[in-house]
């Protein structure tokens, strides 16, 4: 599967015959300030929670794509709000069939409020299988022993985990969720925005070696293949 990175917590994966974006934050981060939101494709966008560093480009990229957006309930009635006519409401636990394949949301073990301090839902991940692979995203989140269900729905071949701690957990955390959701292959995300996520890539990388997993840590706008 091709994964393409747009900085923070933001990428796209294309499979299934779709492109699939996640997370979407590139017009407020200074590091993604070569890439033109008007080029991005997408079919689908999911959002993991309501932090603006996870949906503030939602709105526009939906309006000039004609993506759906996937999110928890919350987001639903707030992307709503904003003019947005395909959304479908994913909530922790539940599952969708879309034309891709389908997708199943996970608890996140983190807060999601709007910019105002309101309630903005409960955060979760996603896991996806389609056609061509599978995989799980985490969105935010801590170290949680719920990541073991994930592997029960579906055999995953990378997962994508915030690896900057501070705010979520960090890479030795994300090894050790690298087991429970039986993969070894990672794509890093939720680092080295800010200084206060700011980590030793290399540490990073060299941990995930000696734990028997690969560390993808791919540039901005940069393309990668995550084999099976």
């Amino acid at each position: 599967m091709k994964v393409t990175y747009y900085g923070h917590a933001c990428f796209a994966v294309s499979a299934g015959g779709k492109h699939i974006l996640f997370d979407p934050f590139i017009s407020g981060n200074e590091l993604a300030k070569d890439i033109d939101l008007n080029s991005i494709k997408a079919d689908y966008i999911f959002v993991s929670h309501g932090h603006s560093d996870h949906m503030a480009d939602a709105v526009t990229i939906a309006n000039h794509t004609g993506a759906t957006v996937v999110c928890s309930y919350e987001l639903f009635i707030h992307f709503g709000k904003q003019g947005l006519k395909k959304i479908q409401p994913l909530n922790p636990g539940g599952k969708f069939k879309f034309d891709f394949g389908e997708a199943k949301s996970f608890t996140a073990v983190h807060s999601s409020s709007f910019g105002d301090g309101s309630y903005a839902g409960v955060a979760s991940g996603f896991a996806l299988k389609t056609a061509d692979g599978n995989f799980y995203y985490s969105g935010d989140t801590a170290l949680t022993m719920e990541m073991v269900l994930v592997p029960k729905w579906a055999n995953i071949d990378f997962a994508i985990f915030p690896i900057g701690d501070v705010l979520t957990m960090g890479f030795e955390d994300a090894l050790e969720a690298a087991h429970l959701v039986k993969t070894t292959n990672v794509l890093g995300v939720h680092y080295n925005t800010w200084p206060f996520i700011t980590i030793d890539t290399g540490k990073a990388s060299q941990a995930f070696e000696k734990g028997g997993a690969k560390l993808f840590l791919p540039k901005i706008g940069e393309t990668i293949d995550i084999n099976r």
